[in-house]
């Protein structure tokens, strides 16, 4: 049974995570103990809320040095949501403010219209299907039992921009406005949607994620 380190930083549906995760044969250790955060085998950043925030609660904590160093071992990684958009250099969210650096780019704002230019909803909120980008392959990744065109749930005002197209694994579309549902980066991933929330083929993606060493 692999163990699974959850980062409690003070934003997130922590719970929700858990039980996923022990669903899929995990142990979980909730922690925000920086030592914990770079030893762990398996570490999870969820989140919801706003970047800012994210980033505080992370810092205040003393958690992004070991986050860092954790993700320089190439151990498997999985940013949710708030989380994912956290791995990248930067987010526009109510101003300027850094992320993590893990992967080159930035976060912006979902447009407020669709590529018509009809207004649309923000946030983001409910099931959108996910495909691969041109010339990606899912093989190998947490995303190699998932078929193109599956629903994930998503809920999101801010969408992650990579700076490089290899780092996209997933796309999702909004109206036509393109967001990105997944990163990667060796054996670092990141899910915009949350696999928690979404059923059975969230909790496949859980499992191949925990296939991961």
């Amino acid at each position: 049974m692999p163990t699974v380190t959850v980062i409690d930083y003070g934003i997130g549906n922590l719970m929700s995570v858990a039980r996923a995760f022990e669903h899929c044969g995990a142990s979980i250790e909730l922690t925000d103990d920086p030592r914990k955060v770079e030893e762990a085998d398996y570490l999870v950043l969820p989140g919801v809320g706003a970047f800012a925030d994210g980033m505080a609660g992370l810092a205040e904590r003393g958690l992004i040095d070991s986050i860092k160093a954790f993700a320089d071992k190439e151990r498997p990684f999985l940013g949710i949501c708030l989380g994912m958009q956290m791995m990248l250099d930067e987010s526009e969210e109510f101003g300027a403010n850094d992320g993590l650096g893990l992967i080159p780019g930035k976060v912006v704002a979902i447009p407020s219209t669709g590529s018509d230019g009809t207004p649309h909803k923000i946030p983001h909120i409910g099931w959108n299907e996910i495909t691969a980008p041109e010339c990606t392959s899912w093989g190998n990744t947490i995303l190699h039992d998932t078929l193109d065109r599956t629903p994930f749930y998503f809920v999101h005002s801010f969408s992650a921009v990579p700076e490089y197209q290899h780092h996209r694994l997933a796309d999702c579309l909004y109206n036509g406005a393109l967001i990105s549902a997944a990163i990667r980066n060796n054996n670092m991933y990141g899910c915009q949607f949350h696999p928690e929330k979404s059923g059975k083929a969230g909790l496949q993606i859980i499992q191949s994620f925990l296939s991961k060493v």
